[in-house]
């Protein structure tokens, strides 16, 4: 049934957009807080590399505390630059179940690292008892282009060449990336699959994947945790003169991807407030034209990183659930 046009004023009079309750009571004191911060302009990654590591230091003090029989070995792997690059190496006391997961970490390409996501990774594997590999790659701009894929394509090499020694199958290695981080870790499985390394999933998490998505509707402004100028921010630190042009690859910026066939079967996720909402399902709809299984979730209400604010959520919790019964199926 259609709606009429005083139906359709009202709606977008009262607004069509509105956050998930609990997550807006989350957020209140944040958006409170956040009322009297400096504005970062557009273009000044350094500004925005401090102020999203404090607030990813700040979600990672939400988090539960780290489960005791998470135990945590920190390495490092040599790249084909032969620059050392930290990983962290997360198991759940003495099991080995043939699957292991890669993950790439969140903070735009330009922040983060892997201490403010101890919590994450360790949350994962006392769930599911799957052990995982945090990969500490180099950021832009320092790390422009490729490299930071380059470095998660390296972890993915050193873990299949110590497969053995850790109890785990080559063949069921998955990949994993939340933002920033997801971006570098569809990036990482497109480099695996153009040199025929197999990977049993990519499990991407609101990925950071076009270099074009740097405006758009205004109806969501209001819930925006990742804004379009944070966007190109974090961009052209990562291409430089390039963003936007014709010539960006696909192992930097997925979404200029062209032919998907071959890649690893796909799990995404995003919320319906989050700017990479249309490119997640633009890439998921690649994915699947070119027979790659994938499983999309699009949570209403949601913005982006929905789940580190609300961590209690229903909402969180729905898509937790979903994460953990993904990897546990590894």
């Amino acid at each position: 049934m259609g709606t009429t046009n005083q139906t359709q004023d009202a709606i977008a009079a009262t607004g069509r957009y509105q956050l998930d309750p609990e997550i807006a009571t989350a957020l209140a004191p944040l958006a409170a807080a956040a009322v009297d911060a400096p504005v970062i302009a557009r273009g000044d990654w350094r500004a925005l590399r401090e102020n999203a590591n404090a607030n990813l230091a700040f979600l990672a003090s939400l988090g539960a505390p780290i489960a005791d029989e998470v135990q945590m070995q920190s390495l490092s792997i040599r790249d084909d630059d032969g620059a050392e690059i930290r990983a962290r190496w997360y198991t759940r006391g003495d099991e080995c179940p043939g699957a292991a997961v890669v993950y790439a970490h969140g903070g735009g390409m330009i922040a983060g690292n892997l201490d403010v996501y101890d919590g994450v990774i360790a949350e994962y594997v006392a769930a599911t008892g799957v052990p995982f590999l945090s990969v500490d790659y180099r950021l832009a701009p320092e790390a422009p282009g490729p490299r930071p894929a380059e470095d998660v394509d390296a972890a993915v090499t050193w873990l299949r060449n110590q497969a053995a020694e850790l109890g785990v199958s080559p063949e069921r290695i998955a990949i994993m990336g939340d933002s920033g981080g997801g971006g570098v870790a569809a990036s990482a499985a497109i480099i695996a699959r153009d040199r025929g390394i197999g990977l049993t999933r990519q499990i991407l998490i609101y990925p950071m994947l076009d270099d074009r998505n740097l405006a758009g509707d205004t109806a969501r402004a209001p819930f925006l945790s990742w804004t379009y100028d944070m966007n190109f921010t974090g961009w052209s630190a990562r291409l430089g003169d390039q963003l936007g042009g014709e010539d960006v690859s696909p192992v930097t910026a997925p979404a200029r991807l062209t032919d998907f066939r071959g890649l690893a079967p796909a799990y995404v996720e995003v919320g319906d407030l989050d700017i990479f909402r249309d490119e997640n399902i633009a890439y998921a709809q690649g994915l699947a034209a070119a027979e790659v299984p994938i499983e999309l979730h699009v949570h209403p209400g949601a913005p982006h990183g929905f789940e580190r604010f609300a961590p209690q959520s229903q909402l969180a919790r729905r898509a937790m659930q979903d994460r953990l019964r993904v990897i546990q199926d590894l």
